[in-house]
């Protein structure tokens, strides 16, 4: 069996790798081909195109590539037709794969389709659930989004989350703060800078730096040699900072699920250009962003975006956290609780396989 797989960002690939690993222990005869990154690549997919390539942040950004992108989509298809693909997995990226799988049931329709992990489309707008209708099977990964489909007539399959069955609890021994800024340029470069003042202003405390990579601490204007409570650490796995951590301050995304499975506290912050902050106010009227709070539908990670997103305030909520440490970790229990299942990911490659 051949299966072709979309995705376009590291959180995406990640999870698709998961799921490439899964699939091909129970059917080592699957071949994978697709738009990945490493980690799929690393899982045992061959790569037709590097998502490094279709690296978007915001909306104005996306503008910029569209053209880029549109070509790609018909090579894509070209691909998938000469070389007798069956089954295509969309994962995420909306923005390209909802475009991409109008595109293919158009001009291969008796190719299986499956949208793992669809775009959010409580938060983006519920019109565009007429193209994601065009998949022939929808699989969710969050509790809260079987019910939103089944209001639009849409049977989503849902197993649990899949980071359940890689995330475990950790026991937290040290009393860092740690920081976790980003991995994007226009990430690292808003929201550093910020976090380095509330080390300036807190040098009773130590705080411990991730980076993604060493380069990622030339992206802003300060020295970081000259903050003596803190530690800059690109080499560190996230589990092995959060047991050296007491709380963190990290940027809004994937990663704070991450923590909350993994069982630490703390701030999610975000800053986005002008533009993208009138859309996303003003047309998408988000409420939660960060998805164990969305999970729990209520603040367990307090989230500072925008001009809420300054180290006075990041300082206020972090203090808030570390007075209360016991009512942070019951809700986050309560969080794992939520988005446990058996088996998780192996039963999403086992449907996979199954098919029609």
């Amino acid at each position: 069996m051949k299966i072709f797989v979309s995705t376009g960002e590291m959180s995406g690939d990640l999870h698709l790798s998961y799921l490439v690993e899964e699939v091909l222990k129970a059917d080592p005869t699957v071949e994978f081909y697709g738009v990945v990154g490493d980690h799929s690549k690393k899982a045992g997919v061959e790569v037709v195109q590097d998502i490094r390539d279709l690296a978007i942040m915001g909306f104005t950004e996306a503008l910029k590539k569209y053209s880029y992108l549109k070509k790609k989509a018909y090579e894509y298809l070209e691909f998938i037709e000469k070389n007798g693909i069956e089954k295509v997995i969309l994962v995420d990226y909306g923005g390209f794969n909802l475009k991409f799988l109008e595109l293919l049931k158009k001009r291969l329709p008796h190719v299986e389709t499956y949208y793992y992990i669809p775009p959010k489309l409580w938060v983006w707008g519920e019109g565009r659930i007429k193209k994601l209708k065009l998949a022939d099977h929808i699989m969710v990964i969050f509790p809260w989004e079987v019910e939103f489909y089944r209001k639009h007539e849409v049977e989503a399959v849902y197993y649990g989350n899949p980071f359940i069955d890689k995330y475990k609890l950790i026991e937290r021994k040290g009393d860092n703060i740690l920081l976790l800024p980003g991995s994007r340029k226009q990430e690292v470069g808003k929201l550093l800078p910020e976090m380095l003042k509330v080390v300036e202003a807190n040098r009773e405390e130590r705080f411990l730096l991730k980076l993604a990579k060493e380069k990622h601490s030339r992206w802003v204007e300060e020295d970081l040699n000259n903050y003596k409570n803190l530690e800059v650490n690109t080499d560190i796995s996230l589990a092995d900072a959060i047991e050296r951590s007491k709380t963190a301050i990290a940027a809004s995304g994937t990663v704070i699920l991450e923590l909350a499975l993994m069982g630490i506290p703390g701030v999610v912050v975000y800053k986005t250009g002008l533009i993208n902050e009138f859309i996303a106010r003003y047309i998408l009227k988000l409420g939660y962003v960060s998805l164990p709070n969305l999970t729990l539908n209520e603040e367990v990670y307090p989230e500072l975006l925008q001009k809420d997103c300054n180290s006075e305030k990041i300082w206020e909520k972090t203090e808030e956290i570390l007075k209360d440490p016991e009512g942070s970790n019951a809700k986050i229990m309560q969080i794992r609780e939520k988005l446990s299942g058996d088996d998780v990911i192996l039963s999403y490659a086992k449907y996979i396989l199954e098919g029609k």
